[in-house]
């Protein structure tokens, strides 16, 4: 016994030291090439919650727990000092490497974060966010790992119709245009020091086909005023470090739609790249050719499109909130490298199934969902029966 516990504590001084290697010892790897195995936690709110219902005699609704908790999600990372967040990370990186796996990471702390929305909050200043990121970065260090920088960041930029001073969607006076350039730059500072790893893979966000158009557009504020479509937005993000963009976190677009649009948005960013043009039409797209090596890749977000988005019923709501903890989805694709498109690297389960979007109420007075007639946990809150519905209505089901 004494002997097994001196093997456990060598591999996992090995692991460390590996993590710890300099990016000149390692070289380049790409954590997605091939068949890449992405990495399970141990210990899950699906996987208690099957332990609660099976108890209760719930073996049916604990077997649909059970399966949820043995397929890959994303860890997130939101706040806590530099200390802190280096060491989570850390920690994650080790439990990876000891099941030879990919661990997805998300960074999720950009100052202004959702715009004082349901996610409000991130680093003080940008100064405390770099200081972040930086030791985000050295929590990984050498390990292999796909990171997702600022679900939102990009696509949700302060200078939205309703993201002003007032926040809480109200519509009003943009903010300063000096928040928008320091957006750019803190975006720009993440993918630069998360890029410099050896072996990680980094993608920004991009919102999803449903949000953000690919050129500028009609800001709305009852005069003219540009507000950069998705292509603008990652160019001056700093796409061209990345390893690509994210699509859905968050979502529940279908991945024929993703897809989709995600070709429109790559090969947007070609043409502007090559050309210097500042929007692309239909026939500028049509010029770009189909070569994967040409042309920036991107992942996908299928933990919760299975089912597709929610139409919901005609003239019931104001705002129906279709992104907010919508009736009837599923769980989609599992995590994967085999996607059947040379542009899409993976599927990944980016946001958590069962994790509450917020309190919804759909334009009504609130405070219950009237959709399920009750108040909706807080974002990011573990909500078993939502889980459950999500593994029921799975496509494919799951095993």
């Amino acid at each position: 016994m004494r002997r097994g516990i001196g093997i456990l504590a060598a591999a996992t001084t090995s692991i460390v030291a590996l993590l710890a290697q300099p990016a000149q010892a390692l070289g380049h790897d790409d954590p997605l090439a091939g068949k890449a195995r992405f990495y399970v936690e141990p210990t899950t709110n699906a996987g208690r919650q099957a332990d609660v219902w099976a108890a209760a005699g719930r073996e049916a609704d604990a077997a649909h727990m059970r399966a949820l908790s043995k397929v890959s999600q994303a860890i997130w990372f939101t706040g806590g000092t530099p200390a802190e967040v280096r060491t989570a990370v850390r920690q994650t990186m080790v439990r990876a490497a000891k099941q030879h796996a990919v661990p997805v990471l998300v960074a999720y702390y950009v100052p202004g974060r959702d715009c004082s929305q349901y996610s409000a909050g991130g680093a003080p200043s940008e100064a405390a966010y770099r200081a972040w990121i930086d030791a985000f970065a050295k929590g990984i260090g050498g390990g292999r790992a796909v990171v997702i920088v600022e679900p939102d960041g990009l696509a949700l930029l302060p200078s939205e119709p309703w993201c002003n001073e007032g926040g809480g969607g109200t519509t009003g006076t943009p903010e300063d245009p000096a928040r928008v350039d320091e957006r750019f730059r803190e975006i720009n500072y993440a993918i630069g020091a998360l890029q410099r790893l050896p072996r990680t893979g980094v993608y920004v966000d991009s919102g999803h086909s449903d949000w953000q158009p690919l050129n500028d557009y009609d800001a709305g504020y009852g005069e003219p005023r540009a507000q950069l479509g998705m292509a603008g937005r990652l160019l001056k993000g700093g796409i061209a470090k990345a390893d690509g963009f994210a699509l859905n976190v968050s979502n529940y677009r279908s991945t024929d739609e993703l897809v989709s649009y995600g070709i429109r948005l790559s090969k947007c960013l070609r043409f502007r790249q090559k050309t210097g043009a500042t929007t692309c039409s239909d026939t500028d797209l049509a010029t770009v050719p189909d070569d994967p090596r040409g042309l920036t890749h991107f992942v996908l977000d299928t933990s919760r499109n299975g089912q597709g988005p929610w139409t919901p019923p005609a003239d019931k709501y104001t705002d129906p909130q279709v992104w907010c903890n919508p009736p009837g989805r599923g769980l989609g694709a599992r995590p994967s490298t085999r996607t059947g498109d040379p542009l899409v690297d993976a599927f990944l389960w980016i946001k958590r199934p069962g994790e509450s979007d917020g309190q919804c109420t759909r334009g009504t007075a609130g405070p219950e969902d009237p959709e399920y007639g009750v108040v909706d946990p807080a974002a990011g809150a573990w909500w078993p029966e939502y889980a459950l519905g999500l593994a029921q209505q799975a496509a494919p089901p799951l095993r």
